[in-house]
């Protein structure tokens, strides 16, 4: 079922910490990285969690994503990321997002869009 609106959103809070980001980065193999801050790689699988299990939700399948970094999210800071659908086309079954997140101050830390196809929505 196709049943999404335009201005629809979801949102998480999330707290790295330095234990995930170090294990992250020797993961990704990183070098030169002290660990004080949260890799791009880990602010990007916040809306990556919500595309899957919010919205769109389970069976989405990830067609492609763009973000703009503005600001360093520092190891334990809470952090809130949203994603809301600013365009539909369900004859095509594709969905647009918006995707945004912000430190506990309310600084831009990354935004940007997301492209999402929702056929294959499973329940939950």
């Amino acid at each position: 079922m196709f049943d999404f609106t335009v201005g629809q959103r979801a949102s998480l809070t999330r707290r790295f910490r330095r234990d995930e980001v170090e294990e992250f980065l020797a993961l990704v193999g990183a070098i030169d990285d002290d660990g004080a801050t949260v890799p791009t790689g880990l602010l990007g699988g916040l809306f990556s969690q919500l595309l899957g299990t919010s919205l769109p939700g389970r069976g989405t399948n990830w067609m492609k994503q763009t973000l703009r970094f503005h600001a360093r999210a520092s190891v334990d800071d809470l952090l809130f990321a949203s994603v809301e659908i600013v365009r539909l086309r369900p004859e095509k079954q594709l969905v647009n997002l918006r995707v945004e997140c912000l430190s506990a101050s309310g600084a831009l830390v990354c935004d940007g869009e997301a492209l999402v196809m929702a056929r294959e929505m499973l329940p939950a």
